[in-house]
């Protein structure tokens, strides 16, 4: 059937992907409400109608500016959100505090960022002639809360927030993308200098010095800024994406192993450096040493997993209140709770998806630069994911990041959806231009 067809057209696909986001998110939310009350929660309907109207404005810019882009990147985004709306509010209901209406604000702010992405990025290749000015930015953005006047100070362990107008906000949030774009301009233009190697280093060939020292001295320059302000969580992010892009770009096993050892040195640094990763090492073997004390979130988040069982507590039925950091860092065990392995792992389903439709939109590129900023983009998301669900779970010592789209925090929420504006740019490129192709091949005459 053709592409044009209305039961292949993207954005059809788009737009019944979009009701049934926000059809759950407002039934969850019903749900929640009835959970407190037996009367209709206006809280739902708020949030119902909320993220209809966002739901709306994206999907018509989307039509408009990026109509080929793959379907199904903006409803998971929706769904995630609107799920995270409703166990915000949940969290909310639990511990007296109302964080759920400044995240519907947010919301309505990181669309309008993502439809603003797509208005003014028409060629994600404009990009690219930037790299310098993307690397500075990513050195500036660290930076930024170690400045006296905007830092927010130290919050839980780490400087982090800056205040502006009021207004709290982690500029490394969006650091990850400006140096992801920064890391695929310069390998795009210098890939084939990366992949032949001229020196040895002990068992390794590796490129001339000259060529690999920019990218290594800005990206460990922005880790190691990072592991000032004890933001290690992110700083293992932007190692992941730049190792994994560097493995693309060159197709060299060396990098990988390379980074494999400097990974093990720079982890057995930070052991011996900064007590609190010791504390979280510690914890994380045996968290049942000191289940009041220091290891009390991850005993709490373990026993949470536990009481949901296969099917949940239900929506309005766990305790929150005993999870500390619920809203933030550890909203999944709050659905692990109340909506249980089956509830959780459906919610992993819709990240692996997510995934999945980065990479592939990596593969269809029609540009070296766009697949090398797809997967930088798309390791991003995965590694974020997978560190705290992990964290949660136990699989890795708990670090203190978001779970994107889901957990509270606007610089976060904006960040994901820049990322996914720029992911469907990239698709929309590619899908564009494959249609372009077809369009110009002869057809094939019909034997008679």
């Amino acid at each position: 059937m053709s592409d044009t067809g209305t039961t292949t057209n993207p954005r059809v696909v788009e737009v019944r992907l979009l009701i049934g986001a926000v059809v759950l998110t407002a039934g969850a939310g019903i749900l929640l409400g009835w959970s407190e009350s037996s009367e209709l929660p206006p809280a739902a309907i708020v949030t119902g109608i909320a993220l209809a109207i966002t739901a709306a404005v994206a999907h018509v810019t989307v039509r408009t500016f990026a109509p080929d882009s793959d379907p199904t990147l903006l409803p998971i985004a929706f769904l995630l959100n609107g799920l995270g709306l409703v166990f915000v509010r949940r969290t909310d209901l639990a511990t007296g505090s109302d964080l759920a209406a400044t995240q519907t604000v947010w919301t309505a702010v990181a669309v309008g960022v993502l439809c603003a992405t797509l208005l003014s990025v028409r060629e994600v290749r404009s990009l690219a002639r930037y790299q310098y000015t993307f690397g500075l930015a990513t050195i500036v953005l660290l930076i930024l809360p170690l400045i006296p006047f905007l830092s927010a100070g130290l919050i839980n362990g780490a400087r982090l927030w800056i205040d502006i107008f009021g207004m709290r906000f982690q500029p490394g949030e969006v650091a990850k993308l400006t140096m992801v774009v920064f890391l695929a301009s310069y390998l795009e233009r210098n890939r084939p200098l990366l992949s032949v190697a001229t020196q040895r280093v002990g068992p390794v060939l590796l490129p001339a010095p000259r060529h690999l020292a920019p990218l290594f001295v800005a990206a460990f320059m922005a880790m190691l800024i990072m592991a000032y302000l004890r933001d290690l969580g992110t700083a293992l992010l932007l190692f992941g994406a730049f190792m994994a892009m560097l493995y693309v770009a060159t197709g060299r096993l060396a990098y990988p192993g390379v980074g494999a050892a400097l990974f093990a040195v720079a982890s057995f640094t930070a052991w011996q450096t900064f007590g609190h990763v010791r504390v979280r090492v510690r914890i994380w073997l045996d968290p049942w040493a000191d289940v009041s004390g220091e290891a009390y979130q991850i005993a709490q988040s373990l026993f949470a997993f536990a009481t949901g069982g296969l099917t949940g507590t239900g929506l309005g039925f766990g305790r929150p209140q005993d999870v500390p950091f619920a809203a933030t860092d550890a909203i999944f065990t709050v659905i692990g709770e109340e909506l249980g392995l089956l509830g959780a792992t459906a919610v992993l389903m819709l990240y692996l998806v997510m995934i999945l439709r980065g990479m592939r939109i990596a593969q269809t590129a029609r540009d070296e630069f766009g697949t090398l900023l797809a997967v930088g983009l798309t390791i991003v998301l995965a590694a974020q994911t997978f560190v705290i669900v992990g964290g949660l779970t136990r699989l890795v010592p708990l670090t203190g990041i978001t779970l994107p789209f889901v957990s509270y925090g606007g610089s976060a929420l904006l960040a994901n959806y820049l990322l996914v504006a720029l992911l469907l740019r990239i698709s929309d490129e590619s899908r564009g231009s494959a249609k372009g192709r077809a369009s110009l091949t002869p057809a094939r005459p019909v034997a008679s």
